[in-house]
């Protein structure tokens, strides 16, 4: 398949079968994109002009959008599937997730990173928000770059060719009145001075690399991890920046609002919502245990929730009230967190599964657009692609002119859509896709994965299988 990077001047139109925009399938429409990886025009296959590239038996759709990813929890995947006392929880779970986090060399980093972005981009991501706290050594010492780990992640992520936001983790206790673990210094930055200057050194150094591609965020870890006064500093910090994502895990454990409430006095949202922390640039991870009125608080303040079911079902943190964020108006986003297995649709479909185990009915998620039948998938999947690009402060999500030319092509003929209708088909692709149909995936114009592969991936799988015997072996 032709590569648009190669043509500096003329405009390259790709024509599939089908395209998906404004809530459903059209045919007959090419999507136009110019030498510097935006979309132009969607135009009529009898308007278009210039060098065609047909996708035939395909259907395209835009890059999908990971808000919540820990690329270093790769090498985890399969390792915690066991008990390790009369009570597993999130909590246990979290002492082995350290140990694998202790271990890991900056170049290790650079491996695992890569695995997990290279399995992203082979699923249609194009964008991901990078969760990242692990700054020092596995003693807590810093690196004399104290944004040595930071830059493996988002080399990583250059090397595969996806966008990454790098959300710079704030980490500076092991909880309110709470010893850190020893295993947690690698995370921490005590006080916000030092957080900020190493965040603000990182902004500068990647905003002179490629701005269209790379950028940061900043990221207080947790009310528990947090303290009021280093929270605020972090929140003027980031309020000066601007358009900066700020993205917080928020009340993913009901233990996450007992130490809030004991703390200050007020459940995690309504402390954020006091401190003015809450704004439209404001992404709170998981947001599990919240009421109704916490959802209007979040909605008032037009913040967004990214919600992982996946590995919120993995870890047993409970189930995101879509319904209820999805009613408050509150945007919802979807991330991969853990890489317990790295399937945007797969959680974007969990986020009504879970809700039917819940409530013991069908189609409980209140649907929205102009296609009754698919209304209820097309908002699914703007969770994955509209709502996860507003999260992480990216310009990709959907297709129009403008946009960048950030899209992933399905396989028609695949057993897991074959036949379907095309006033049914986004119902098909997220309720039913096989990751197996997903052949091309498109950055900026540029072509990363043909027919179903990756040009570095087996240099990658290859890699990062050494670095698995190396953590695990005996």
């Amino acid at each position: 398949m032709t590569d648009p990077g190669k043509h500096n001047h003329a405009t390259v139109t790709y024509l599939p079968d089908l395209l998906y925009t404004g809530g459903r399938f059209e045919s007959g429409v090419g999507l136009a994109c110019d030498s510097g990886g935006r979309i132009v025009s969607l135009t009529r296959a009898a308007g278009i002009t210039g060098e065609i590239v047909r996708l035939n038996r395909r259907a395209v759709l835009p890059g999908m959008v990971n808000a919540h990813s820990h690329a270093f929890q790769r090498s985890l995947r399969g390792r915690t599937e066991y008990r390790t006392s009369s009570h597993d929880t999130f909590w246990t779970w979290r002492e082995m997730m350290y140990s694998a986090a202790t271990r890991l060399t900056p170049d290790d980093i650079r491996d695992v990173a890569r695995m997990a972005f290279l399995e992203m981009a082979l699923s249609g991501i194009t964008a991901v928000g990078e969760f990242h706290y692990l700054h020092r050594t596995a003693e807590g010492e810093p690196y004399n770059d104290p944004n040595l780990l930071s830059k493996a992640v988002i080399g990583a992520a250059r090397e595969v060719g996806i966008r990454i936001v790098l959300l710079r983790v704030a980490y500076a206790r092991g909880g309110y009145r709470v010893e850190p673990n020893q295993r947690q210094l690698r995370f921490m930055e005590s006080d916000a001075e030092t957080y900020i200057r190493n965040t603000d050194a990182l902004r500068n150094e990647v905003n002179r690399w490629d701005a269209d591609t790379t950028w940061v965020g900043v990221a207080p870890h947790s009310i528990r991890a947090v303290p009021r006064e280093y929270l605020r500093q972090v929140a003027e910090y980031a309020a000066s920046m601007g358009r900066i994502p700020f993205h917080m895990h928020v009340a993913e454990q009901p233990a996450d609002v007992k130490s809030c409430i004991e703390e200050h006095g007020q459940s995690p949202v309504e402390f954020l919502n006091h401190e003015d922390i809450l704004t439209e640039y404001f992404t709170g991870v998981h947001a599990i245990h919240i009421s109704e009125a916490e959802a209007r608080l979040l909605a008032n303040a037009r913040a967004t929730v990214c919600a992982c079911p996946t590995t919120e079902r993995n870890l047993g943190d409970g189930i995101v009230p879509a319904h209820v964020l999805f009613n408050a108006g509150v945007p919802v986003a979807l991330g991969t967190d853990s890489q317990i297995q790295i399937d945007l649709l797969e959680d974007a479909r969990e986020l009504e599964y879970h809700l039917r185990l819940k409530e013991l009915e069908r189609t409980v998620l209140p649907p929205s657009g102009d296609y009754p039948q698919t209304a209820l998938a097309a908002r699914l999947f703007d969770c994955a692609t509209i709502n996860g690009a507003r999260s992480i402060g990216a310009e990709s999500g959907r297709l129009s002119p403008g946009s960048p030319a950030d899209f992933f092509t399905v396989d028609l003929d695949d057993a897991s859509i074959a036949g379907a209708a095309v006033a049914d088909l986004i119902s098909v692709v997220v309720f039913g896709l096989s990751r197996t149909a997903i052949k091309d995936v498109f950055v900026g114009g540029k072509q990363i994965v043909s027919e179903g592969r990756h040009a570095h991936q087996e240099e990658t799988v290859t890699k990062f299988a050494s670095l698995q015997k190396k953590l695990w072996a005996g």
